[in-house]
């Protein structure tokens, strides 16, 4: 591990010495990359991108750096890694292996290709570290630009944390909202969106984060006057900058390759941001890129040669080197014994990397090989199984699909042998020893996680009356902010006038504009807000004004929020709550239920459909217990039906994974969630009428789905099932008709065809008839069923039609 150096008051002595530690760090990372690129191309490593070409500005921005403050940036910062202690050089070629043991690749456990950096904020428990006792960085993600709304809420905790009162024990997150958040991206990157979006609502915010934009003048192989305005990113921003009379940005520009410039740049950004919570933009421009983009091409493919001769002269190293040389810090002999050493050490640490990662294999290897040719000594395929253990072992590295797959092959061929108990007992024990390795903690394992959780039943007394179903949100809301000081809600219209459908009523102006917050019309980056800060210890409520309007955000919570603890293997995690409505409504834009994409796509988010307030607010109350992400979709149409008022405001809990049975009966089991069970329980009614008794079932949560399989016994008793919902066809229906006849084999209680109802293929038309005519009525509910009690008792029940 090369340790940091850096010191507030030195001699000129300390001087030298920590800047030619910082040319050593650099020139390790050089090699890293360089060297990393071969084991690509010969095949020991699947994928390389590296960060050399932009190792200087890397050293400068971890000088700035500061215990508790957090990174969110992209796949080229391994020198800024480095230099905060946090990477080695056997780390490094570890995550280009794959390497799935966390104590070898603390980055992901072999989950993220190389590049893709992260701390740990969490222990083996998954309870939080102490962050401000550490450099952090959140976990990267490849999508371009991905990183910059995680970035927004990560800087925005800090201003939480400085002005919110009732914060002052989070000790462990914050020391008054001193730290500061420092993004990074690629100069071509900055034309997606989500930058856009970032930078702006930083603006507004005005929160502690630093972004520096590494300019290397291409896109991949597609140069800056295709990607941006003008050719610069600072140039087409100048409007941002602040002034006397206005807030906004600090713009600043420097050169790459300037190693004082850069240090003395990063350290004024780091004021500024630190001690004033103004955002600051670096402009790094006047960047290489060695090696190219990665190792799928190469850079001469598109850069002509007087380019590629300038990015010779003007590599950042080299600039280094000779700055180090004109100033007498160093000597030419010096650079080249640090070049040298650092070479060899760079070649042992991938020698020690690839000797851990194949270790492990080669042991399963032989140990396979041994039992095969045990296996075969008394099999009547001996010469076929023989052939099978030598293939494998004439593997000179072997990996586990190797292992695996030669071990299953072989199975088959001694499937009325005695010996297959002895093989089949192997793959199992195998797999399960080694699936986890790439599946596990797709959510919390820690004793916070939501299984751990305990239904509590809303408590009413005497004077318990109804009321309109949103005062039961807005009452729990405000039972919960005096509860949990760390929480906080934000989104479009939900601050002033108390979000359009007045579940927050009167709460901003109790709680105040940091708690219960406006936002901009930017679902993105509402999400974004979200993420980091819950990455640093608050509970943020981040609220998306309509169901439709969450397919804005739909991209950072799969790519960002749905895997944040399974790419990090349970190492950092964001238990943030997206509150939304949806379903019935009016028109296309405000009455979708798109759930097919949402379950879809957020694997890792909890996907909770309460019926009714009561039921969503309890799923709050929940949710504020556990340490995972979730998306509550409260019914549109239901605020201002009448509930009664629970008691036990904040205490009670709509248990998560279970589903609740809303009328018994005989016939037939009808699984449903959200706006249409009351559609549905307007249909059992009639339905009665004609002789048939139907079970209605709410699924409450969506993600996950009946975990007491709860549904198939339902099956078990009526022998016939139908499921209804507002989504189209094929979309969340097809899910639950797939958990209950696939996952809880309910297929086997079956006397009728499983069937769906779903709405129509299109969006919703506007009005009543529109709503009549795209979704599921009453009507449709009642001959659905009534068709199918029909086709199984034709003498009983007539045909409609």
């Amino acid at each position: 591990m090369i340790e940091p150096q850096t010191k507030t008051e030195i001699t000129f002595e300390d001087f030298k010495s920590e800047v030619i530690n910082d040319y050593k760090i650099a020139r390790i990372s050089r090699e890293c990359s360089l060297l990393g690129r071969k084991e690509v191309l010969t095949g020991k490593a699947k994928f390389g991108i590296f960060g050399d070409g932009k190792e200087v500005p890397q050293l400068a921005l971890a000088k700035a750096f500061q215990n508790g403050d957090f990174r969110s940036g992209y796949y080229r910062d391994q020198t800024f890694m480095m230099a905060i202690g946090q990477l080695t050089i056997e780390q490094f070629f570890a995550g280009l292996y794959g390497h799935t043991d966390l104590d070898f690749d603390p980055m992901s456990a072999g989950r993220q290709m190389g590049g893709h950096f992260s701390t740990h904020s969490l222990d083996e428990n998954g309870n939080w570290k102490n962050l401000m006792a550490q450099k952090n960085s959140s976990a990267d993600i490849s999508p371009t630009a991905g990183q910059m709304p995680r970035l927004l809420g990560l800087a925005q905790a800090s201003k939480i944390y400085r002005n919110v009162r009732g914060l002052e024990h989070f000790t462990n997150f914050s020391k008054e909202g001193n730290e500061v958040a420092w993004g990074t991206i690629g100069n071509a990157s900055t034309s997606e969106g989500l930058f856009f979006e970032t930078i702006n609502a930083a603006g507004v915010l005005q929160v502690p984060m630093v972004m520096s934009v590494w300019d290397d003048e291409y896109g991949i192989s597609v140069h800056a006057r295709y990607q941006t305005t003008k050719e610069s990113i600072s140039e087409i921003l100048k409007g941002f900058q602040r002034d006397n009379e206005n807030d906004g940005f600090e713009i600043l520009t420097v050169k790459g390759w300037d190693y004082p410039a850069l240090v003395a740049t990063y350290q004024k950004a780091s004021a500024i941001a630190r001690e004033e919570h103004v955002p600051v933009l670096i402009h790094v421009d006047e960047l290489t890129q060695p090696q190219g983009h990665s190792t799928s091409g190469s850079h001469e493919r598109y850069k002509n040669a007087e380019r590629l001769a300038w990015e010779t002269e003007f590599d950042c190293l080299s600039k280094m080197r000779n700055w180090l040389i004109e100033n007498n810090l160093t000597t030419v002999k010096e650079l080249d014994e640090i070049d040298e050493t650092s070479r060899k050490e760079v070649l042992e640490g991938k020698k020690a990397a690839w000797n851990a990662f194949v270790s492990p294999m080669k042991a399963e290897q032989n140990e396979l090989v041994s039992l095969l040719n045990s296996i075969a000594s008394s099999s009547e395929n001996k010469v076929f199984i023989e052939k099978y253990a030598n293939d494998l072992g004439s593997i000179k590295e072997p990996i586990r699909k190797d292992i695996i797959t030669t071990a299953r092959k072989v199975l088959r061929l001694i499937i009325k042998e005695n010996s297959k108990e002895t093989l089949a007992t192997w793959i199992k024990n195998y797999t399960e020893k080694i699936q986890p390795k790439f599946s596990s903690h797709l959510f919390s394992q820690s004793d916070k996680n939501i299984l751990a959780t305990k239904a509590v039943e809303p408590k009413y007394d005497n004077s318990s009356e109804e009321v309109d179903a949103r005062l039961v949100l807005r009452d729990n809301f405000d039972a919960i902010f005096n509860k949990y000081p760390e929480t906080l809600i934000f989104g479009e219209d939900a601050g002033n006038i108390g979000d359009v459908n007045q579940g927050l009523e009167g709460m901003q102006e109790k709680y105040g504009e940091l708690r219960v917050a406006d936002a901009g019309i930017r679902e993105a980056t509402i999400l974004g807000q979200g993420i980091g800060m819950a990455m640093r210890g608050l509970r943020p409520i981040a609220e998306i004004q309509y169901l439709d309007y969450l397919l804005y955000a739909i991209q950072i919570m799969s790519d960002d929020l749905a895997t944040l603890q399974y790419r990090t293997s349970g190492r950092q995690k964001a238990p943030l709550i997206i509150r939304t409505r949806g379903h019935r409504l009016e028109g296309i834009w405000h009455s979708g239920s798109p759930m097919g994409i949402i379950i879809n796509a957020i694997r890792g988010i909890h996907v909770l459909v309460p019926r009714n307030m009561t039921k969503a607010a309890g799923f709050y109350n929940t949710l504020l217990e556990t340490d995972e992400p979730a998306l509550v979709i409260e019914c549109l149409n239901g605020y201002r039906l009448k509930e009664k008022m629970p008691t036990n405001l904040a205490e009670f809990k709509t248990p998560i994974g279970i589903v609740e049975t809303i009328k018994s009966g005989n016939d037939i089991t009808i699984v449903s969630y959200g706006s249409t069970l009351r559609i549905i329980e307007q249909a059992a009614k009639e339905l009665l009428e004609v002789g048939i008794d139907v079970e209605i079932i709410d699924a409450q949560s969506l993600l996950p789905f009946d975990i007491n399989h709860d549904c198939a016994k339902s099956v078990s008793k009526t022998n016939r099932l139908l499921v209804i919902d507002e989504d189209v066809p094929g979309g969340a229906s097809a899910f639950i008709l797939q958990q209950i006849v696939d996952e809880q084999n309910a297929y086997q209680f079956l006397d009728s065809q499983p069937q769906t109802l779903t709405a129509k293929a299109h969006r919703p038309a506007y009005g009543t008839d529109g709503d009549y005519f795209s979704k599921p009525s009453a009507e449709d509910i009642f001959e659905k069923v009534y068709s199918i009690l029909h086709e199984a008792k034709p003498e009983k029940y007539s045909s409609l039609y």
